[in-house]
């Protein structure tokens, strides 16, 4: 085991297979998660469960093999809702359309891999915009899951209003957001996973939901969704004429998996100690790390799920005592599991699955608390960013109007030493996204 240096980094084997345990029950919700989310757009919610797993696995065990870090990897909740609910059903952009987005906003984050982009991007966007867009993205999954829960429905009269509260499979969703609340306050682990199967559990007594004959069987196959993305149409409409309409939106996937990301990486490392200036490889850990992120995006365009990204929940490992990339192969092993429960995660109702996005999306939005609100343009675009998302449901309007504002305010008040090259060039990017829409 010299290879993960488990001596250097003060583990063991056991420590590390308990920590990569915990790490999978942590997050184990995303199998289920992710495909009743993705599958909103038409595609098969049994290829969906099996892409998800295998994306999950290749991401973790390659993270844990190139960077040696304890941090696991799947589809990216936001980014998958955005998939599904911004590009598909809001700007009806076929799915496999909307996996070329995902593979080109990939390979751009796979080029830049190579360069000091990132770096230069996250120095000049001031961390207190960072953690606005966290809380915007954050606003907008709740949004999303309020409304499929039917907890908020459609008003003619008001834009929105309150579901029906009777409705017993609303009922369930609010039983469902209960529990999730609950386990997390409390700090019980796999907090999301166990309230998903106890309000599912609760739906099949009440017969709410069919419960599921059978709880293994072999692995659906991704055939209808593997290499499907549509690059072509990203670039040209229906009648092939050459466009740039959907750049701002490669874009988006680009700059907030690069942001969550890097918000999760910073968190997690900064309880590990794994990516410390001070820790002579710690820089170069968060590089490789933010270089595995890039590649399985790719490979997850290719197989057929919506961006993939460092998954916050690594920090239960951590806490575990994970600290090597032993930690992480362990936890993608573990997700072999998830290939053969096909019938189980079927029969999870819609209702059990929703209240975890609105959970991420609370846990998200919890970034505001560090905003320093005193500066008006972080005030004003904080605003923006967090209302707009939800409100014009789009992540990159909200990214749009924060960005603008943020520049106007600042040349308003003359405070031309808070601006530099990186706000400028996002603030004409935003101004492009009004001039495409």
């Amino acid at each position: 085991m010299d290879f993960f240096k488990l001596k250097n980094h003060g583990t063991s084997v056991k420590q590390e297979l308990s920590a990569g345990l915990t790490t999978f029950l942590a997050m184990m919700y995303i199998v289920p998660v992710n495909a009743i989310i993705m599958s909103k757009t038409g595609m098969p919610m049994d290829a969906l469960i099996t892409a998800t797993a295998l994306i999950t696995i290749i991401a973790t065990v390659l993270n844990g093999i190139w960077a040696n870090t304890p941090v696991a990897m799947s589809v990216g909740m936001g980014l998958n809702a955005y998939f599904t609910f911004g590009l598909v059903i809001g700007m009806g952009i076929p799915w496999q359309t909307a996996l070329g987005v995902v593979f080109l906003s990939g390979m751009l984050f796979v080029i830049l891999s190579f360069t000091d982009f990132r770096i230069w991007i996250i120095k000049s966007i001031p961390v207190d915009l960072r953690r606005a867009v966290s809380a915007g993205v954050g606003t907008f999954i709740a949004f999303i899951g309020l409304q499929q829960m039917g907890i908020v429905v459609n008003n003619d009269d008001v834009l929105v209003g309150l579901g029906n509260l009777k409705d017993i499979n609303v009922l369930l969703g609010i039983f469902g957001l209960i529990t999730v609340l609950i386990f997390w306050i409390v700090n019980i682990k796999g907090a999301f996973i166990l309230a998903v199967l106890l309000t599912s559990v609760i739906a099949w007594i009440c017969s709410i939901s069919p419960y599921p004959t059978e709880i293994f069987s072999i692995p659906a196959s991704i055939t209808p969704i593997l290499l499907q993305l549509d690059v072509k149409s990203v670039f040209f409409d229906s009648a092939g004429v050459f466009t740039l309409s959907l750049l701002p939106v490669v874009l988006v996937f680009l700059v907030t998996d690069l942001f969550d990301s890097v918000g999760t990486l910073t968190g997690v490392g900064t309880r590990a100690g794994i990516f410390s200036e001070d820790n002579k490889d710690g820089l170069n850990n968060l590089k490789k790390t933010l270089e595995a992120d890039a590649a399985v995006t790719v490979v997850g365009s290719v197989i057929g799920v919506s961006t993939t990204t460092a998954f916050v929940e690594s920090a239960s490992g951590v806490e575990q005592g994970g600290r090597t990339g032993l930690a992480a192969i362990f936890c993608g092993l573990f997700f072999t599991l998830t290939l053969f429960m096909l019938p189980l995660f079927k029969a999870i109702p819609a209702n059990a699955i929703y209240p975890v996005l609105i959970m991420v999306g609370i846990l998200m939005f919890s970034e505001v608390r560090d905003i320093n609100f005193k500066d008006p343009a972080i005030m004003v675009a904080t605003f923006f960013i967090v209302a707009l998302m939800p409100l014009t449901y789009s992540i990159t309007n909200g990214l749009a109007f924060g960005f603008l504002s943020y520049l106007l305010v600042r040349v308003f008040r003359r405070e031309w030493n808070e601006i530099n090259i990186g706000i400028i060039v996002l603030a004409i990017i935003s101004f492009i996204v009004f001039l495409v829409n």
